[in-house]
């Protein structure tokens, strides 16, 4: 697989109500790439998904993600840039009024997915790969519900993901997106749980002091 840079950072300034939560960082992020972001609460790791899928600003610096230039993004062009991303919220973003299938085919309609028969292959596809294949027709989020929202993308934004899980179905949830990353996803997973990076190794990134630094695998 050709090496494509996918997201670069040069020297970006990220604020949250004038306090600096990132000062000067730079990171560049490659197609089929994994990496863990981690630090302590309040260090900027969420801030830094924000800043990449547009809901916070980038003050300063240079930012590229999949050729959008992120400093100059129109508010119009922001919508385009999240098709493009498979986000993956910690606080799930489900429609609480319709079962796990609906979310899915609500999910896939919105990205530009058209044939019902693709539509129920999609989503079939994705319960098998989770476990949760008789899951289809339940309202209850229950503890994967992050993994819903997960559908091919060149760029997938994972936040906290195993924070509520017990040992065992976080490890299958992280296995799971280190397969997706194998096949040509890159990957960005901030965590606070060391187990799971010890035993799913990839590379690391460390927000600490406002400083984004790389602290290897």
């Amino acid at each position: 697989m050709e090496e494509t840079t996918l997201l670069k950072l040069d020297k970006v300034d990220i604020c949250r109500e004038e306090n600096v939560i990132l000062h000067r960082a730079s990171f560049t992020l490659h197609n089929g790439e994994f990496v863990y972001v981690i630090g302590k609460v309040g260090s900027g790791k969420s801030s830094l998904l924000k800043s990449l899928y547009c809901e916070i600003p980038i003050n300063q610096g240079d930012a590229w993600l999949l050729d959008y230039n992120l400093c100059k993004m129109r508010r119009k062009d922001i919508p385009y840039l999240r098709r493009k991303l498979g986000i993956v919220f910690q606080d799930f973003q489900l429609l609480t009024d319709r079962s796990v299938h609906k979310n899915l085919e609500f999910v896939l309609k919105a990205t530009g997915w058209k044939k019902k028969s693709e539509i129920n292959e999609r989503i079939n596809n994705v319960l098998f790969q989770v476990g949760m294949q008789d899951k289809g027709n339940s309202k209850s989020p229950g503890t994967s519900s992050q993994l819903y929202q997960l559908r091919e993308k060149s760029f997938a934004f994972i936040g906290e993901p195993t924070g509520n899980l017990d040992p065992e179905t976080s490890g299958q949830i992280v296995q799971l997106l280190h397969d997706i990353c194998r096949k040509g996803t890159a990957v960005i997973m901030t965590t606070h749980n060391y187990t799971l990076v010890h035993n799913y190794p990839a590379r690391i990134v460390k927000c600490e002091n406002a400083c984004l630094s790389d602290v290897g695998e």
